[in-house]
């Protein structure tokens, strides 16, 4: 598992080590740099998917999971002459510390590695950075697949790879061709669900977002492409089926997260980007349940929000026991003059945090002393 990421010259740090748990959770102002850090795991992972994390390779700015721009998109802009002009990405798995240097070169967007610049260098195998190369790797972005008619149909994609895309756009796919398979997490099984099974899985935690919800997965006969149906109540009192756009964004936008975590094996490293997005609170409460079932279960989850209720549902699922306080790590980042600093509250047993620095989820309690005054 994933112990540490260290970020050199990327994007807003100058140089910052992150800590990283079974679940890291991710918040702060916007442009502060939370994404930065899902990126940059990101970036590793679509390098050496590419076969560029090679002596003689380098750091892949742009391609299927992260499009960065050039050199100069993600240069920290006020580097000191101790780090240089170079960009570092390091990461500490198992006790297996590994990191990659990539000059740095203003117009390209594949920046060559320096195998020696007074820094360790590593080109770390699958068999030993195996959370971070290894199988089961999903990345959703904030900006995943809209409500449409029909979706793309990969074999290759979620047989072969077992992915969703970096929009959720093979989720349907996936749900279609793997929805007779069970859970393997016991944590993520849901009682009241049909069966373990995927598609009965994913309906029940669905029902938690919109209750009474079913889907329907399947293909287009004679096309490359797979339809995606919604069912309201059962029995006499079932509704026809909806089209995902008739139906709200929210159902949509939230599957390829569900399917996600319940797709997990130990080992998987997952990052999600506002997986709360057009989610009702209670909904956004349960996602962060969903979330620490799937760490629960041996999965590695690292999650950007924007939410409180995302927060407390992580505190809540400590409190009651189902996810170990030293499980977690919740980062707060925030803006100081050209780089950002991160604040890392700890979540004791009970669910407390160690502290609650300003700017930390205090809004809603400032517009109460102001309705007050």
């Amino acid at each position: 598992m994933l112990e540490s990421l260290t970020l050199t010259n990327f994007k807003a740090f100058a140089r910052q080590e992150i800590r990283l748990a079974p679940f890291t959770l991710l918040t702060g102002l916007n442009s502060s740099g939370k994404s930065s850090v899902l990126q940059a795991l990101a970036l590793l992972r679509q390098s050496y998917n590419s076969g560029d994390l090679t002596p003689t390779g380098g750091l892949l700015l742009n391609d299927e999971l992260v499009q960065l721009g050039t050199g100069q998109d993600v240069r920290h802009e006020a580097y000191d002459d101790a780090t240089g002009p170079h960009i570092s990405l390091a990461v500490r798995e198992d006790g297996l510390e590994a990191e990659w240097t990539a000059a740095y070169e203003r117009e390209a967007d594949h920046l060559k590695l320096l195998s020696s610049h007074g820094r360790a260098f590593y080109v770390a195998p699958q068999a030993k950075l195996p959370t971070l190369f290894g199988p089961g790797f999903q990345y959703l972005k904030a900006d995943r697949v809209s409500p449409q008619v029909s979706y793309p149909r990969s074999h290759h994609a979620v047989t072969t790879r077992g992915f969703l895309g970096a929009h959720g756009e093979h989720t349907v796919n996936y749900l279609r061709t793997h929805q007779d398979e069970p859970v393997s997490g016991k944590a993520l099984r849901l009682p009241d669900a049909a069966s373990p099974a995927l598609l009965a899985q994913t309906e029940a935690w669905m029902q938690r977002l919109c209750p009474g919800v079913r889907l329907v997965a399947e293909d287009i006969d004679g096309t490359d492409a797979v339809r995606l149906g919604y069912h309201f109540g059962s029995g006499f009192s079932e509704s026809n089926r909806y089209r995902p756009t008739n139906v709200g964004f929210g159902l949509t936008y939230v599957l390829p997260v569900v399917v996600a975590c319940l797709s997990v094996r130990p080992g998987a490293l997952i990052l999600l980007e506002n997986p709360e997005a057009h989610l009702h609170p209670q909904g956004q409460t349960w996602m962060a349940y969903l979330a620490c079932a799937a760490a629960a279960s041996g999965a590695q989850i690292v999650m950007e929000t924007h939410s409180d209720h995302v927060l407390n549902g992580l505190r809540l699922q400590v409190k009651n026991g189902r996810l170990a306080g030293g499980q977690t790590a919740v980062h707060y980042f925030r803006r100081k003059g050209q780089t950002t600093e991160v604040v890392s509250p700890v979540v004791g047993p009970d669910g407390t945090l160690s502290e609650w620095p300003q700017g930390f989820f205090d809004e809603w309690e400032n517009s109460l002393d102001q309705l007050l005054d």
